[in-house]
């Protein structure tokens, strides 16, 4: 911690400050600055009319505001925070520093002022699971926790509240790490497989991003990573903190890891057992890796006998793998936070039996070569919706072992027909899976607005 939440309020006064981005992340940061009467310029790409009433409210706190087309032009305050969707080096934000702004985040202030731990995750697939499981377990262990990041809240208007002995658990984006120069105490990476390519320049700045949740901390921090993939096994040699690798495919000498149908953890003391597979309520083997992460991010923190408990309960987060209903034997699941090849690839990978896939949605430009044998192997039939259904289909079509009729392939323009063909022809004892492998926002404004859809469709059948 650098300074405290107020200790920086103050050093803000006299100066004009911008914040770019109106909505969920920006908007406690907006009211914080005007009731500390420090002078704010709200800028953001949409229209009044999208805003509601928040817009008029803002302005009768004294905002200025700068909405629509041209939000970006002219910035000349001396602070700028950035929105994490807003890449950091846009010509409108380089032309500020040029004239002397300081272009910062909401998170990055958070790091500098949050007066206790920070647990920070981040990866491809799994982060929010892992997020929260790593938050629940430190509340069933008796500390006062604080979510946010990519999920909750936004957390800098909460520091104030804030004790030493509180425990701050965060999703980061690759978008809010980008321009990060601190890490968290604990960083956990999940992952790293081709994703959000359509924002990021290439593969190698994304996991550039990534790496800043490890590269600033000190040698007592702690550094969790996958070993089993590729990228993220490479960062141990690049940590300054202590690392803990976790592996579901081999034994490690210092690490996480599963033997015995349990998953284990060895290190300084010794080895021991921490949670045997069959007590995890949440199916996949996906959910043992996060599991895995999690345990790796809390060992010390939380006691075995913890963990084993909430583990048998914790039944994951909404739009993961969640069973929305079964119906005349048929079973519902509502996997929207797949947005990407490698996440639809685990929900696959959960499931017995074959199951009727939905899939497609907004092109992040990241291939879909991967995908395509899994569907050989783990789909009965294929729904496919969205701007990608042409690319999904070829990437099957092309796979080795299709026949051209395994699975059958459908395609709909509208969602809504993809999920009522899915229930005409599904049968008793079949799953369907609305897992889409992509982004949502071709069709919805968010992955939640998509699986809330999905969720009312086949409620209403």
């Amino acid at each position: 911690m650098d300074s405290t939440i107020q200790e920086y309020l103050d050093a803000l006064r006299g100066k004009r400050v911008a914040v770019i981005g109106v909505g969920v992340s920006n908007t406690p940061l907006i009211k914080m600055l005007l009731r500390a009467d420090i002078p704010v310029t709200a800028c953001d790409r949409n229209p009044r009319e999208a805003f509601g009433g928040l817009i008029e409210e803002l302005e009768s706190l004294g905002a200025e505001t700068r909405l629509g087309s041209g939000y970006l032009e002219g910035l000349d305050h001396d602070v700028i925070f950035r929105t994490p969707g807003l890449r950091p080096d846009v010509p409108q934000l380089q032309a500020a520093r040029e004239r002397g702004s300081l272009v910062t985040s909401e998170m990055e202030v958070f790091f500098q002022v949050c007066p206790c731990e920070i647990i920070g995750v981040t990866g491809s697939d799994g982060k929010t699971t892992t997020t929260t499981i790593i938050a629940e377990l430190l509340k069933k262990a008796g500390y006062n926790v604080y979510v946010g990041g990519n999920i909750g809240k936004p957390l800098l208007a909460e520091t104030p509240n804030m004790e030493p002995d509180d425990m701050v658990v965060l999703e980061l984006s690759s978008f809010q790490l980008m321009t990060m120069d601190v890490s968290p105490d604990i960083a956990v990476v999940t992952n790293l497989a081709p994703n959000h390519l359509d924002v990021h320049k290439s593969m190698e700045e994304y996991i550039a991003a990534k790496e800043n949740i490890f590269t600033h901390q000190c040698t007592e921090d702690r550094a969790v990573f996958n070993y089993d993939n590729e990228i993220t096994r490479s960062f141990g040699g690049e940590a300054r903190g202590r690392v803990t690798m976790f592996s579901r495919r081999r034994p490690l000498d210092r690490g996480v890891y599963v033997k015995n149908n349990a998953i284990w953890i060895s290190g300084e003391d010794g080895s021991r057992e921490v949670l045997p597979l069959p007590g995890i309520l949440l199916p996949g083997e996906h959910n043992v890796e996060n599991y895995m992460a999690a345990i790796g991010a809390v060992d010390g923190l939380v006691s075995d006998e913890t963990i084993r408990a909430f583990a048998r309960t914790f039944g994951g987060v909404e739009h993961r793998i969640e069973l929305v209903r079964t119906l005349d034997g048929v079973r519902y699941y509502n996997d929207s936070i797949a947005s990407s090849p490698s996440r639809t690839i685990a929900g696959l990978r959960s499931f017995k039996e074959k199951v009727i896939l939905i899939a497609g949605g907004y092109d992040k430009h990241i291939p879909f070569d991967v995908l395509g044998p899994e569907i050989i192997e783990h789909v009965k039939i294929l729904i496919l919706t969205g701007d990608t259904a042409g690319k999904i289909c070829e990437a099957v079509e092309r796979s080795p072992g299709y026949d051209g009729a395994n699975p059958p392939i459908q395609r709909f323009d509208d969602f809504t027909q993809a999920v009522l063909a899915a229930h005409t022809v599904a049968q008793s004892g079949d799953v369907v899976l609305m897992s889409p492998a992509c982004a949502s926002f071709d069709r919805f404004k968010n992955f939640m607005e998509r699986g809330n859809a999905f969720k009312q469709i086949v409620r209403e059948l």
